[in-house]
């Protein structure tokens, strides 16, 4: 199966959307989608992509506030861990409420730690990685050797922690523990900023010991 990645910049304060493909099926998933840019729409045209499936990160507002408009054209699931299903289901929470009326998802696909998603041909690891939020994760596919970290950790920094269910000992605890001890080539695909991989960050990340 061959991968490939692009990624869009969505939202209000320019997220990281990916849309992953297995361009020998012309199946993907879509990766904390913060608006379903005409960009985006077009490509997934463009593609003759059969979606098969949203990954949140974590429920923040820039990360989930284009889920309806993928939903409106695609019936697919949206998985999210469930320790986000609170954060995902409040508006003040997940901080959407300061940008108008607010946005809520109630139908999301709880998954756990550890637990696999064999999705468009790719499997998929859940790693649980709170501190950023309550609920936030990462998923891993080991044999293309990729993590997409939503905001637990960025190229040369990690996620803000002073936001509603945030913590900083959690969030550095859950970087060290459970993404640092992937192989170092593991390219590491953020939900803001540039690209990076796990070598990288073990050597050159301020907030790491």
């Amino acid at each position: 199966m061959k991968m490939k990645i692009k990624r869009f910049l969505t939202g209000m304060i320019g997220t990281n959307t990916y849309l992953v493909i297995n361009e020998d099926t012309h199946t993907g998933i879509l990766i904390d989608p913060a608006a379903f840019s005409k960009e985006l729409e077009e490509t997934m045209a463009k593609e003759q992509l059969h979606l098969a499936a949203v990954f949140l990160t974590h429920g923040h507002f820039d990360h989930i506030m284009g889920i309806e408009d993928v939903l409106n054209q695609y019936n697919v699931p949206v998985y999210a861990h469930r320790e986000e299903k609170e954060l995902l289901n409040d508006a003040t929470q997940n901080l959407s409420a300061m940008y108008g009326k607010g946005y809520t998802f109630s139908h999301a696909v709880y998954v756990e730690d550890g637990e696999e998603l064999e999705v468009a041909g790719f499997l998929f690891q859940v790693i649980y990685t709170p501190g950023h939020t309550k609920g936030g994760c990462c998923y891993y596919c080991s044999k293309e050797g990729i993590l997409f970290s939503g905001d637990t950790l960025f190229c040369g920094s990690v996620g803000r922690t002073d936001f509603p269910t945030g913590s900083s000992s959690v969030l550095i605890r859950s970087v060290e523990e459970k993404l640092m001890v992937l192989p170092e080539g593991t390219k590491v695909y953020p939900g803001h900023m540039e690209e990076t991989t796990i070598a990288f960050e073990k050597r050159n990340n301020p907030f790491l010991s």
